[in-house]
């Protein structure tokens, strides 16, 4: 089973080092990295500090979406058998990604959400409205037009078959998913389209807001994450 392990840099500064730092070596997997156009040049030279590591760029910032996108087409191209993503600003914890795959290897999932909020997770430094959003809001809508209860809608930790990407009932490449969209899309299309789905506890601890707590902007990024839902559900996108 070929892994992809990808995350993704938007001027994080020492925060994406840490992540890139934070994975085993040697490891049972390739780790990429996506440099959405940052001008911080925090990943200058990284090749050299974290051996073996791969590294794509975007010249301009483009949006997570769009940074997946390109990423979600490089594991097409490079034939990889899974895709493991996680956050660059060092929430999520590397030594995790077994857990992730596990399921996966097992035969037992095709689409495998990493969940705080499940037995043996963990979270911190969340404010009270971040938690209600992502413990109760988002996941009572996507249980709803999921048509299957869960418990993390809105975590990036995750990994998948990359032969999802390859089904032309998942449209991954429209512009519209070029931000926030494409995560929760990509979760609820495979869910109502039968692909093996389950959760695994993981834990996301958020940096303090003075080294960068979240580059979402209120109200509109937060309807960039609900908008695929709403969509989808109302079939007014595919």
């Amino acid at each position: 089973m070929r892994v992809l392990a990808a995350t993704f840099a938007y001027n994080e500064g020492d925060k994406i080092r840490r992540t890139l730092a934070r994975h085993p070596s040697p490891r049972a997997y390739d780790l990429l990295v996506f440099d959405d156009g940052s001008t911080d040049h925090a990943l200058d030279g990284i090749e050299t500090s974290v051996p073996g590591v791969i590294v794509l760029r975007n010249e301009t910032n483009r949006g997570i979406g769009s940074a997946m996108k390109a990423v979600f087409q490089y594991a097409i191209d490079k034939r990889y058998d899974v895709l493991v993503i996680q956050a660059g600003n060092d929430k999520d914890d590397p030594l995790e990604v077994p857990r992730l795959l596990a399921p996966i290897a097992e035969g037992r999932a095709d689409f495998v959400q990493g969940s705080r909020y499940l037995s043996g997770g963990g979270f911190g430094n969340m404010p009270a409205y971040r938690m209600f959003a992502t413990r109760v809001v988002h996941p009572l809508v996507v249980s709803l037009a999921a048509r299957k209860r869960v418990t993390e809608s809105t975590n990036g930790f995750r990994a998948f078959k990359v032969e999802i990407l390859r089904d032309p009932r998942i449209d991954w490449r429209q512009p519209w998913l070029d931000r926030y969209e494409l995560e929760p899309y990509l979760l609820l299309k495979a869910i109502r389209l039968g692909y093996r789905h389950c959760e695994v506890p993981v834990t996301k601890i958020y940096p303090k807001h003075e080294l960068g707590y979240t580059k979402m902007r209120p109200f509109v990024d937060w309807w960039s994450i609900l908008k695929p839902v709403i969509y989808l559900g109302l079939g007014l996108r595919k």
